[in-house]
């Protein structure tokens, strides 16, 4: 059998589970999950390797109406993955009307390159409504093939994994057989910290902090990071660190022990937050932060 290789790019809105799925075909967490919407801001690479294949898993943004010009990264992101995939993996919810998934539907039905539709959360109904909902997706996208899933639960996602090996294309590996992800190990420890943000705060707060880790010292028995919590107002980052510093000692605390684990080795962290009105408009801190080239 010959080598095969490919970019297999997912793709859908926000919370229709793109991130758990993009997890599960990997083995291991490199997406942040969370049920807040504009969780996953960039694309983010997972490699699966093999002796007889190499999957490279892309998670994209959903996407947003462009308000800042972090929005409008995010959406490159998106418009990005229509350029290298050999295979689409267009995830929606058992609940998604396709009629709502039109811009993107449409896009898919105008390229030739083959496409999964993962019909998700079929654990939330019944088989009368799972049928009804694949017939009306094969009806919108007659060329792709359609798998009803689980990804929290795992049901059918060995039936999507088979289903991408029969489609990617005999090509040489992309990247170095022992690689799991093109990201730096920087990006995603502020990728869990941010999780830990979308999880214990509300309103505005998700949506208006960035994190970046400032210092990353790899010691002989420890790892000592240094991060900065971005918000972009001063009452933000009051509700950010809490009374007495309760709320910041919460989020770091889960922070380093997630962290801990995603490197099993011993973590000491730092966080802080500082005020920065513009920075989801400031294309320079942007670029920093990676949503700008």
């Amino acid at each position: 059998m010959n080598h095969k290789a490919g970019f297999i790019n997912i793709i859908g809105k926000p919370n229709v589970g793109k991130s758990t799925l993009m997890n599960q075909l990997v083995g291991t967490k490199l997406s942040i999950i969370n049920a807040k919407a504009q969780t996953t801001r960039h694309r983010i690479m997972g490699i699966v390797n093999d002796d007889d294949y190499q999957l490279v898993f892309s998670d994209t943004p959903g996407v947003v109406d462009a308000k800042y010009k972090l929005h409008e990264g995010m959406n490159n992101f998106v418009k990005s993955a229509f350029q290298d995939a050999d295979v689409f993996l267009f995830v929606v919810e058992i609940n998604e009307k396709p009629e709502n998934q039109h811009i993107l539907a449409e896009k898919l039905t105008k390229i030739d390159i083959p496409t999964i539709l993962v019909l998700n959360k079929v654990d939330m109904t019944d088989q009368a409504e799972i049928q009804l909902k694949l017939d009306a997706w094969k009806e919108k996208l007659p060329n792709a093939t359609i798998v009803p899933i689980s990804a929290l639960h795992k049901f059918n996602v060995d039936m999507v994994m088979k289903k991408i090996i029969s489609l990617v294309p005999e090509s040489p590996p992309y990247f170095p057989k022992d690689e799991l992800t093109d990201k730096p190990m920087r990006f995603f420890v502020s990728e869990i910290i941010r999780e830990k943000i979308m999880t214990h705060y509300k309103q505005e707060i998700p949506y208006s902090s960035e994190v970046e880790v400032e210092e990353y010292v790899v010691e002989e028995k420890i790892v000592r990071i240094r991060a900065l919590i971005y918000v972009m107002r001063e009452s933000q980052k009051g509700i950010i660190i809490g009374k007495g510093g309760i709320a910041l000692k919460r989020v770091g605390t889960e922070a380093r022990r997630d962290i801990e684990r995603f490197i099993d080795k011993k973590v000491f962290l730092q966080l802080f937050v500082k005020v920065d009105k513009d920075w989801r408009d400031d294309a320079k801190k942007l670029k920093r932060f990676g949503y700008l080239d």
